[in-house]
């Protein structure tokens, strides 16, 4: 099943439920959906790595909202940040702990024979690459920057 007909389906659920959280996050999620299939100007689906990328964007920008409403002592704002993030995730695969991270970096490190910081962009390329959808930028570049220094 494509990941549209996923939120369609899950959009009439949170209608039904009368889920305003749900759905505001479900309609922002079809409309950027919409708006990478237009953008190439093909009529067919998005590509399974360019809607995974596409979701992951969606919660980063939804989690730094957080983070800023939290900042500024407005938790009430915060909340339903989270929560429409929350949400998202259910569409994404599986997440790897920092551990599971941490062992697939140093696997790639050997294999390439990186050591230094120098070798930063390079690592970072390579771990990027591989773990794709299955942990965000922000944990493979510390963790690439942990074991390079």
């Amino acid at each position: 099943m494509s990941l549209q007909t996923e939120i369609m389906d899950a959009m009439k659920t949170a209608m039904k439920a009368k889920d305003t959280v749900a759905l505001e996050a479900l309609r922002a999620v079809k409309s950027a959906l919409l708006l990478a299939q237009t953008e190439s100007g093909a009529k067919e689906d998005v590509a399974q790595e360019e809607e995974i990328k596409l979701l992951q964007k969606l919660v980063k920008q939804r989690k730094d909202s957080a983070a800023i409403y939290v900042e500024q002592g407005r938790e009430d704002l915060a909340k339903p940040e989270l929560d429409q993030a929350a949400i998202i995730e259910q569409f994404l695969p599986a997440q790897l702990t920092e551990e599971e991270v941490e062992a697939k970096v140093k696997a790639i490190i050997e294999a390439n024979g990186f050591s230094g910081m120098a070798d930063m962009g390079k690592t970072m390329g390579a771990a990027s690459k591989e773990l794709a959808g299955s942990a965000d930028g922000k944990t493979i570049s510390s963790v690439v920057k942990r074991l390079l220094s």
